[in-house]
């Protein structure tokens, strides 16, 4: 995907969005860099949605191969269970300077959409139990909002339980 993208504060993950003609909301607010609160915790708080409701991507080492996982923000990233969402024996995290080169995205903003080059990438199942999801939108401070299956297509995800409580 070319990494140009409209102006106005659009990122490449707004642009693959319009570029597939996909449906969805742009949500912004003002990020806090001294909360306590994870990013993506931050950002349900802020945006006033359930943190089931808003997904983290996080970037993980599977057999040596960067993929990308998932999840509900006030859970867990399972690595046993990434791994086995794509028959791979072992999963552990993924270097975050590894995962900013190979997203493109800074840590806290990376997208699982518009990313420099597409990653296997697995969606814990709970997100098909919404009509719309939030993830992040490719930078600190903004989600988007778009329904599962939009995000499945996009990704190429695969679907599985790959969350756990935190």
């Amino acid at each position: 995907m070319s990494r140009k993208h409209a102006a106005g504060g659009s990122t490449p993950a707004i642009h693959a969005l319009i570029e597939a003609g996909v449906a969805h909301g742009v949500h912004e607010y003002e990020h806090d860099p001294s909360t306590d609160l994870s990013f993506g915790m931050e950002a349900a708080t802020a945006l006033g949605i359930e943190p089931e409701q808003v997904f983290k991507t996080l970037c993980a080492e599977v057999d040596g191969h960067l993929t990308v996982g998932i999840v509900p923000v006030d859970g867990l990233l399972d690595l046993k269970a990434l791994a086995k969402a794509f028959g791979a024996k072992r999963a552990e995290m993924a270097d975050p300077k590894h995962a900013e080169r190979a997203t493109g995205y800074v840590v806290g903003g990376i997208s699982p959409l518009g990313q420099r080059h597409a990653h296997p990438t697995a969606l814990d199942e709970t997100a098909e139990l919404f009509d719309v999801i939030y993830v992040s939108g490719g930078r600190r401070g903004m989600d988007i909002s778009l329904a599962p299956a939009d995000l499945i297509r996009l990704t190429d995800a695969v679907v599985a339980d790959i969350a756990k409580e935190n």
